[in-house]
């Protein structure tokens, strides 16, 4: 094996350990909406008291209007709209991490 063949597959490899790396970057980024939305709904379903629209006695339209759970899977789901299509371009295009 001369020098040429081994530079070679030296190049390969660490082209494909970066691309095994990028891809890795994007399903983190692309199951980041997912997994918050999942978690909002997992924390509205362990502590449903928070859900004040479940049992409205005596509740003003601000209290009802702010429920954490909610903002949580509001905010997963945006990320996951608005923000992740963009982070994905950005790290396609970016080449070498």
């Amino acid at each position: 094996m001369n020098a040429a063949e081994l530079a070679h597959r030296l190049d390969h490899r660490r082209t494909r350990e970066r691309s095994h790396v990028r891809h890795g970057r994007a399903r983190f980024v692309g199951a980041l909406g997912p997994l918050t939305v999942i978690a909002g709904v997992a924390w509205a379903l362990v502590q449903p008291y928070r859900i004040t629209l479940l049992h409205p006695v005596d509740q003003g339209f601000w209290w009802l209007f702010s429920e954490p759970p909610l903002y949580v899977v509001i905010a997963g789901l945006l990320f996951h709209i608005l923000v992740a299509p963009g982070l994905l371009r950005d790290l396609e295009e970016a080449g070498d991490p």
